[in-house]
């Protein structure tokens, strides 16, 4: 008798079209995470921020990109802020602390790879 396959939580996310934005919600004065793939080499995760929640001031050892979903966002990188939109990519380097406040309830990918 066959063994039943043995799905990992986002099995269902493969090999299809999906609206990025649609797998995370805002919920009211919350940040909102969702992990879409976690391997050695990094991780791609999606975030739901509610209007004035963010990210405080921090740096990560790799380089780390945004993709903006949905809504707005002030990004400080250094002591460079910018506003970024749906469409926008930011890539923060590595060892380079940042920050991000939301100026409107607002949907982003981040995509880190790490160094091999």
């Amino acid at each position: 008798m066959a063994q039943p396959k043995k799905t990992k939580k986002n099995d269902s996310l493969f090999s299809r079209a999906i609206p990025m934005a649609g797998l995370v919600e805002v919920a009211p004065d919350a940040v909102v995470s969702r992990t879409v793939i976690t391997k050695k080499a990094g991780t791609v995760t999606l975030f739901a921020f509610d209007k004035g929640q963010g990210l405080s001031t921090h740096s990560a050892p790799y380089d780390a990109m945004v993709w903006i979903l949905d809504g707005a966002v002030k990004i400080t990188i250094g002591d460079k802020s910018l506003s970024a939109k749906p469409g926008d990519m930011v890539i923060m380097p590595a060892n380079i602390p940042h920050a991000l406040d939301a100026t409107q309830p607002f949907k982003m990918a981040l995509v880190m790879i790490k160094e091999q």
